[in-house]
């Protein structure tokens, strides 16, 4: 059931047009998540501002995929799943990668498995991660400052699947090919 409108640039509040035209200049569309967002200026404009602090981080966009895939895996939120998968085969992830962290496990890639795995024990764990969580993440290569990163990442991931979930946004046909079930997850 849908709860709230989608936005256009056009119908959307007057705070909420300027990020949706910017938005929509980025994507070359307007994602249904960002149009539902739209009802409410406070919401769209803080997921903006947080959306461009994390593209604008250390990871490369494979790693932000995997983190973004991994959130919306651990979050089941249909919508964020089938965008974030279709956006990291765009970006060259490996397929069977892609299968694996929607089926709930780890992708084979050591580093990509490090910052997967941390990013299901943040939400998992509420962020009560443990410093052996930590250590392994930065045994994988990344910077103990990058486990911040993660946290932005995490945080802007749940603002859309929290949305999307909530408001059952429909999953438009540009993502439709990757639809997937929360119980397509590994118990």
């Amino acid at each position: 059931m849908q709860r709230f409108n989608l936005q256009t640039i056009g119908s959307a509040p007057e705070k909420s047009r300027p990020a949706l035209k910017a938005l929509e200049e980025k994507f070359g569309f307007l994602p249904n998540v960002m149009a539902t967002m739209a009802n409410s200026p406070v919401l769209l404009n803080g997921f903006v501002a947080t959306f461009g602090s994390f593209h604008g981080g250390s990871f490369d966009e494979i790693e932000k995929q995997v983190l973004l895939l991994t959130n919306a895996v651990t979050i089941k939120c249909p919508w964020t799943v089938a965008a974030h998968s279709t956006f990291a085969i765009e970006d060259g992830i490996d397929e069977g990668e892609v299968q694996a962290i929607r089926k709930g496990r780890l992708p084979a890639n050591p580093k990509y498995a490090a910052l997967s795995a941390l990013t299901k024990t943040l939400i998992e764990k509420k962020g009560n991660v443990t410093d052996a969580d930590i250590d392994a993440f930065t045994a994988a290569g990344y910077s103990k400052a990058q486990v911040l990163e993660v946290v932005t990442g995490v945080g802007v991931s749940t603002m859309a699947a929290t949305t999307t979930n909530m408001a059952g946004t429909p999953i438009e046909e540009r993502f439709r090919a990757q639809a997937w079930s929360p119980l397509a997850v590994a118990a």
